[in-house]
């Protein structure tokens, strides 16, 4: 029986070994290149020779106002999206949990904007929103507001785009949350309507508690997602006007895709995975001081 234990798990890593092998490569080895590129001067356009700079890139970086307007108009997109996302999507959810009126035609309809792809709905947010022709300022026109630059005034761009996040990714929240809902125990909601226990008191003492868990991966999830945001900035304003819009994702596309300054970019790709690393630990560490608070 040993031996052919033995035997078997010889041949199960046989299989596996080769597969592990070339994930580690596929993964480990563009990683590494990205890396040691960060600490050097390339442009391909127009073409130079390598050249160590060292912390140079990185260095640049943390000096460059462009660096950081894009941090700040990430930081308030995925924040304020989520915010909502969270918050709109928890009350979704508990409506649809309670059987409202109509609701199972309400978690197909809610579902679909999470399946469009972000550059589908970024052109049709280009035909809404559009200072002309689109149907939002007809609305405006009608109500005498007039024409106004939603997407080419710095602050309408952002809130358009925040709408939009909040839009497609609401129902990724309402999905997970009604799902932890039909997960918690019946007989505990049953006891405290025995007790006359408010609705609002059972939400607040027994409800929110026992998703605390659930809420912080959910938010977790959709504030490093949201940090990746790009595809739908490209296509509505580009960045624009200016750089008000840009997001740090779409700076680093134009270093490297525009200005082709391969250095720069890997040393802006590393820079935004620190910036991600540091913000998911403190937000896990602050979450877990919450968790325990309600436990």
């Amino acid at each position: 029986m040993a031996q052919t234990a033995g035997r078997g798990d010889s041949i199960k890593h046989a299989f596996i070994g080769p597969a592990f092998l070339v994930v580690l490569v596929v993964t480990l080895f563009p990683l590494i290149y990205a890396l040691v590129i960060s600490f050097q001067a390339i442009r391909l356009v127009p073409p130079l020779p390598p050249r160590f700079v060292g912390f140079g890139n990185y260095a640049e970086i943390l000096s460059s106002a462009r660096f950081w307007g894009s941090m700040w108009t990430t930081s308030v997109i995925v924040f304020i999206s989520v915010a909502f996302q969270y918050v709109i999507g928890f009350a979704l959810a508990l409506a649809l949990h309670h059987n409202v009126a109509g609701a199972s035609l309400y978690r197909v309809t809610f579902l679909l904007p999470m399946f469009l792809a972000p550059v589908c709905v970024a052109l049709i947010a280009r035909m809404v929103f559009h200072p002309y022709l689109g149907p939002v300022n007809d609305a405006m026109g009608m109500l005498g507001a007039g024409n106004i630059p939603f997407l080419t005034e710095p602050n309408l761009a952002i809130a358009v785009l925040i709408t939009i996040e909040i839009w497609q990714w609401t129902p990724f929240v309402a999905l997970l949350m009604l799902a932890g809902l039909q997960s918690l125990p019946g007989e505990v909601f049953e006891a405290a309507k025995v007790d006359n226990i408010p609705a609002w008191r059972r939400f607040r003492d027994i409800t929110f508690p026992m998703l605390l868990p659930l809420s912080v991966a959910v938010v977790f999830i959709r504030l490093i997602e949201g940090f990746k945001v790009i595809d739908t900035v490209f296509v509505l304003t580009g960045g624009g006007p200016g750089t008000a819009t840009e997001t740090l994702t779409l700076f680093a596309y134009n270093e490297g895709f525009k200005k082709f300054n391969l250095g720069m970019t890997s040393a802006l790709s590393f820079t935004f995975l620190i910036v991600v690393i540091v913000f998911g630990t403190l937000y896990l560490a602050a979450a877990q001081r919450v968790t325990r608070r309600y436990a």
